[in-house]
């Protein structure tokens, strides 16, 4: 259960399919961390079963890998998407948070974290060089972005 006010930092990818590991390896350091007030889960990809833990949270940041992003890291604003396709394999952001608000009533505050990488779908376990320098960028993202946003706003 988690306490009132909790980010949530779930990253998610693969890290069997090189950058695009990104995610987890991102959610791994911070875990590694131990932020006070931040819960940190590690999966392959979204399904359903996060639709709990987001409505549980006071706020959510998601983290993944992206490709051809303009610059190295991106931090965005999410809104549930009720009109999204609902695959019990795979979900979007958008996805689980309109599954916690249908299914709970909860609509926290939802954000995505782009780590921009370039070596996808081959079978390769690491971060290339470029994916590493932005995993570093991503993180001092998320420092700025937690010191000025050091509370979850109230649920609507």
């Amino acid at each position: 259960m988690a306490e009132p006010g909790e980010l949530l930092v779930i990253g998610y990818g693969n890290p069997g399919r090189g950058d695009d590991g990104l995610g987890p390896e991102f959610a791994r350091r911070l875990a590694d961390q131990a932020v006070p007030g931040v819960r940190v889960e590690i999966d392959y990809q979204l399904t359903v079963d996060h639709a709990l833990a987001v409505a549980e949270a006071g706020r959510v940041l998601f983290v993944d890998a992206a490709m051809g992003l303009d610059k190295p890291c991106k931090l965005a604003r999410l809104s549930p998407d009720h009109g999204a396709a609902l695959d019990s394999h795979s979900l979007s952001p958008e996805a689980v948070l309109a599954l916690a608000e249908l299914l709970y009533g909860q609509r926290p505050e939802g954000s995505l974290l782009a780590i921009g990488g370039e070596r996808f779908g081959e079978v390769s376990e690491g971060l290339s060089p470029a994916a590493e320098r932005n995993l570093d960028l991503g993180q001092a993202m998320f420092r700025a972005w937690l010191a000025d946003n050091p509370a979850a706003p109230p649920r609507i």
